[in-house]
């Protein structure tokens, strides 16, 4: 039976009698059993007569270190989720900890407060699979399922989430194997790689695979949001706190309560808000504005970029100190060049979606065509390329989808609409499909440039917010954060691998 506040048995370890006995009392009052231990051969002795529910261990122990009991538990046939408890004022330790499998950590003095949470997080039974027809992008789940690799353990419950990274490759599988292994920690985890790669996919891929699956997944593209709304977006206003502030209002750590916060392209985000940021994370805490008081918000951070962030620490645009708060665990996510072998999966899943949101079958794409798109180099990867496929179906004459050869276009943002002279040799089969293509490449190019803001985009091209979001919706053009309303519209979909 999985384990709760009535029936989890805690391990303490502490060699400090006075702390020792704090910890045991309050884990008490909340209703767990707990036993003690001073040493490490002390907690090791234990650990051999009996299993427990989650360990809490100081770092520095008279005998060993943490980490020691911490390898051991990593080596045991049931592995057992361990708080490790650090040095107030030593990041480097919790880093340590966080990479040597520690499932959180806790910085001393201790918040009572974030002990209790942190505990109960660690003995929190595992989340339930979602039903595939419930899961997002299900129709990019292929095969892939098959291939989630030897490290799902824990994380075989978040076989759904990991099939959604489609590809048979070594690149894709390495990736799928990191997410299994890192998913059920609260370590922090950067997602690193270009643009189009599938970033946002991976970050849902990680809460999906967690033990935070049943909570909430607040996706934010950190430079989509205006420098003067940070502060009240990221941790909520009091009513009064500003002109306009006519009620309290929730920023994205307190949506993200329980579950998962991702902070895509986190390079973009200011200085000043990188600081407000680092102490968010140090602290557990969040002060919205007008408030005088900090609350405590229980969030694992999922961070994402397509910049070089050591280069930029270098230069001194990004704080070193926040660079290895968030960084405790990367993934690299692989350009589409450096996995060519799965494009013929890619082409199936993403061809598999556009038919499920057209609800209209998509002819195959023709060998012509496969050889064609095999043949471009694809620089905005899986973005790209879904663009190219949705490009394919608007000209399809219902029989073959063809390729026209040419990689979409960079650049410039605002194409002219083709005149009679730019038609093709032989009019085209469905002038209005035919139309339809071009003021969609011409949309998604605008919006692309613009960080996909809308009233950005607008303005480039000459019409209102309400016009721009009715082309939108009629050419079905994917908006990112569609799939997340708590994100404020704000969610930067990065692909999908």
């Amino acid at each position: 039976m999985p384990a709760s506040s009535s029936d989890a048995t805690v391990l303490v370890i502490d060699d400090e009698p006075d702390l020792r006995m704090l910890y045991e009392i309050t884990l008490l009052r909340e209703g767990y059993r707990v036993e003690t231990a001073a040493t490490v051969a002390e907690a090791r002795a234990q650990l051999a007569r009996r299993a427990y529910d989650a360990v809490i261990t100081d770092m520095r122990l008279p005998d060993g270190s943490g980490l020691d009991l911490l390898r051991d538990l990593r080596a045991a046939p049931v592995p057992v989720r361990c708080i490790v408890i650090t040095a107030y004022g030593s990041p480097e330790n919790a880093v340590e900890a966080l990479k040597s499998g520690a499932f959180d950590y806790l910085t001393k003095p201790v918040d009572l407060k974030q002990f209790r949470a942190a505990v109960a997080a660690a003995v929190r039974p595992p989340a339930p699979a979602a039903p595939p027809s419930a899961a997002p992008d299900a129709a990019l789940a292929a095969d892939a399922s098959s291939k989630a690799g030897p490290a799902a353990g824990e994380a075989a419950r978040g076989a759904p989430a990991l099939a959604r990274l489609v590809g048979g490759s070594a690149a894709m599988q390495a990736v799928r194997d990191r997410i299994a292994r890192v998913a059920c920690s609260m370590a922090p985890v950067l997602v690193r790689g270009e643009s189009g790669t599938g970033k946002e996919l991976v970050a849902r891929a990680l809460h999906g695979a967690s033990h935070r699956a049943a909570g909430p997944l607040v996706a934010v593209n950190c430079g989509a949001i205006p420098e003067n709304l940070l502060e009240a977006e990221f941790f909520g206003a009091r009513k009064g706190a500003y002109t306009g502030a006519m009620a309290d209002r929730d920023g994205f750590f307190q949506a993200a309560a329980g579950g998962t916060l991702f902070l895509d392209e986190i390079g973009d985000l200011p200085l000043a808000m990188q600081s407000k940021l680092l102490r968010a994370l140090q602290e557990r805490s969040v002060r919205p504005l007008g408030a005088t008081h900090e609350e405590p918000v229980d969030v694992r951070i999922v961070s994402a970029t397509h910049r070089d962030l050591s280069a930029d620490v270098q230069s001194g645009r990004f704080r070193q100190d926040l660079y290895y708060r968030l960084n405790v665990i990367e993934v690299a996510v692989p350009p589409l060049r450096d996995r060519r072998e799965d494009l013929p999966a890619l082409c199936d899943a993403l061809l598999a979606r556009i038919a499920g949101d057209s609800g209209q079958p998509v002819p195959p794409l023709s060998p012509a065509a496969r050889a064609a798109l095999d043949r471009l180099p694809l620089p905005g990867n899986v973005r790209e390329l879904e663009n190219l496929l949705h490009r394919a179906v608007a000209l399809s004459d219902g029989r073959s989808l063809e390729i026209d050869g040419a990689p979409v276009p960079a650049a410039p943002a605002a194409a002219p609409v083709p005149s009679a002279a730019g038609l093709p040799a032989s009019a085209p089969h469905d002038l209005q499909a035919y139309l339809d293509a071009h003021e969609r490449d011409i949309l998604v190019r605008v919006l692309r440039e613009h960080r996909y803001n809308r009233t950005a985009a607008a303005a480039r091209l000459g019409m209102s917010l309400r016009q721009i979001r009715y082309r939108i919706a009629r050419l079905r053009i994917a908006m990112p954060g569609d799939e997340f309303p708590q994100a404020h519209d704000v969610a930067d979909d990065d692909g999908a691998p």
